[in-house]
């Protein structure tokens, strides 16, 4: 069953690339919206997942395959951090403070609303 994890993660892995460039070569400003909006999609997909597994809607080699695998690799905490960092090094302190707030409560909101789908 690992091989699902790994197809669906590469699978997120590259969702994620590609998307993060198309949104961040149409967005202006310092704000790192192709990470953010990459995050709160995943948690919404993740809810939603989780739920649906834990009712047994869903079997487990789909969770496995997008709870564990696509989403693992599309939501991006570690790019997060580099991202929160860099804009903390160029001095854009009030930015990196609403990044790391919305970031986190409107994943944690995302990933609640899915799982009440």
């Amino acid at each position: 069953m690992i091989w699902l994890i790994g197809i669906g993660g590469s699978l997120g892995a590259a969702g994620r690339y590609l998307l993060g460039n198309f949104i961040n070569k149409k967005k202006t400003g310092h704000f790192p919206l192709g990470t953010w909006i990459i995050n709160i999609t995943g948690s919404l997909l993740l809810g939603i997942l989780y739920k649906l597994h834990m009712t047994n809607e869903i079997s487990d080699w789909v969770w496995l395959f997008l709870g564990i695998g696509f989403c693992g690799a599309y939501t991006t905490f570690s790019t997060f951090g580099y991202e929160t960092i860099t804009l903390l090094q160029t001095n854009k302190k009030f930015l990196a403070g609403i990044y790391v707030l919305t970031s986190v409560i409107v994943s944690i909101l995302t990933a609640a609303m899915g799982f009440m789908i």
